[in-house]
């Protein structure tokens, strides 16, 4: 049974997870993330008892419950980098053991859902329109940095859009993963569905032009005319490949809900992007209530 060094599993003073700051039992099996920090207590005011509230750094938590479901909504922050933090200690807090150092011989699989913003690269999906993403592809990297596999549709998907787009080289080997069906076919009526990818940022990597010249400036038209099938890319921003792909190497089941607040190619934006996320949280709340875990 190999021990997990001090250096590489950091646990702070109080026995909790160094950056969520979070022991084992301060985290329920259904877990919401969210990027915003102040969106935790948009979703938690919905909860019916609240057991634990924890903060550190942008990593804000509170666990509770909706009638017997119990449920934790954690903020992420922005970007790839902090979800590779986020699913690693979400993971070590439920599978394993802190006062050994191992991994347990019975592992807990997490039910994670995203809660997000987006933009979206379709005109017909509209300004504060919900997307549910049948696949995040990542176009930042991180996934590289882990063993990863893909079932067939993943790797014929995968080639089709480096074909398309000619991106790998250019900015990084893209990588695909599927959302978690089971959670996936409950979000399905009033949700668009489609690929979202990934991005390593805000300005640039989203085609965004302010001083600075793009180095790949056609992208978005790329992603936008993107088909295999009946796949396409439905919109875009800076989390969910991240997730699928971690959830998937670590056995957990993961979708990514996102309300619109951009159309990229119509060029709009919402008019009033809390009472956007504020229906997505009330209509996720209302469907994970539902579903069988």
């Amino acid at each position: 049974m190999s021990v997990i060094a001090e250096s590489e599993m950091i646990i702070n003073a109080r026995g909790a997870i160094y950056h969520l700051d979070c022991r084992p039992e301060e985290v329920a099996p259904i877990v919401i993330t969210v990027g915003d920090p102040d969106r935790v207590k948009e979703v938690s005011k919905h909860f019916d008892k609240i057991e634990f509230q924890n903060r550190h750094r942008e990593f804000i938590t509170h666990t509770g419950y909706i009638g017997s479901r119990r449920l934790s909504v954690i903020s992420t922050g922005i970007g790839p980098d902090n979800i590779d933090i986020v699913m690693n200690e979400l993971d070590a807090v439920m599978n394993i053991d802190f006062s050994t150092r191992t991994i347990k011989n019975e592992l807990t699989k997490l039910h994670i859902i995203r809660i997000g913003t987006t933009g979206s690269l379709q005109k017909d999906i509209e300004v504060d329109s919900f997307v549910a993403s049948t696949h995040g592809l990542g176009i930042d990297n991180l996934m590289n940095f882990y063993k990863h596999q893909n079932n067939e549709e993943e790797k014929q998907l995968l080639h089709a859009f480096v074909t398309h787009t000619q991106l790998q080289g250019a900015i990084s080997f893209p990588y695909i993963h599927g959302a978690g069906m089971s959670l996936l076919k409950e979000f399905v009526s009033g949700f668009h569905l489609g690929i979202t990818v990934t991005c390593p940022g805000f300005y640039g990597p989203q085609g965004r032009v302010l001083r600075m010249g793009l180095s790949q400036p056609s992208l978005i038209d790329r992603l936008s005319a993107f088909r295999y099938g009946n796949h396409r890319i439905s919109n875009f921003e800076m989390e969910t490949a991240a997730l699928y792909g971690m959830s998937q190497v670590l056995g957990h089941q993961c979708l990514s809900l996102s309300t619109i607040v951009a159309n990229r190619v119509n060029r709009t934006f919402t008019k009033d992007a809390n009472a956007s996320v504020g229906k997505l949280i009330n209509k996720a709340l209302e469907n994970i209530s539902r579903i069988t875990i």
